[in-house]
């Protein structure tokens, strides 16, 4: 009971689970492992995470955890709305520095798949937006990164003005994408 769609860049998946709806609400299915595999998600999750982000225009990323500790994200929205982003940072791939973004939401119920070998980020739209996501490892210190989020080379449409971004110490010091020596 999912409508997987694939994206231009090869392993990113737009998965939205279907809603059964009645006068209560909505109950859904938002991960089953063997309908996942069956889809082409191999990953096996280790970890959920959860982010709030008071404000509209927070940004959190684009972050990587290098190989051997490389995690893939399935990521979702559980209050408010986000531009969620993947950017190819696989080396020899084709598509190698090329992004996708979707538009995830509490309403929509979208979700996004996001494989090992990419950056990561995204920008709230809505204030008070909390980010739900699964990961496949460990988080490691040692074998975290940063690319900066609004690189011109990368040109991204965030859907939000980038003089007002809400940014981490982190991600406002994070290197350029020219800059950037991926482990991938």
């Amino acid at each position: 009971m999912l409508d997987i769609q694939t994206t231009d860049l090869e392993g990113v998946l737009l998965i939205t689970p279907k809603r059964f709806a009645d006068a209560r609400g909505f109950f859904s299915e938002t991960f089953n492992a063997e309908r996942f595999r069956r889809a082409g998600v191999a990953d096996k999750f280790v970890q959920d995470n959860q982010s709030y982000s008071r404000l509209a225009g927070t940004v959190r990323g684009l972050h990587y955890q290098a190989p051997p500790r490389g995690q893939a994200k399935l990521v979702r929205v559980l209050k408010g709305a986000i531009i969620d982003v993947a950017v190819d940072a696989r080396k020899n791939s084709p598509t190698y520095g090329r992004h996708v973004r979707a538009r995830l939401s509490a309403e929509n119920g979208a979700q996004l798949f996001v494989p090992c070998g990419f950056l990561h980020g995204f920008a709230t739209l809505e204030a008070d937006t909390e980010v739900a996501y699964k990961v496949s490892d460990f988080y490691s210190a040692d074998h975290d990164g940063a690319v900066l989020w609004n690189d011109p080379a990368l040109a991204i449409d965030w859907g939000i003005d980038p003089d007002k971004a809400v940014l981490s110490e982190k991600d406002a010091g994070a290197v350029s994408f020219a800059n950037f020596n991926s482990p991938f």
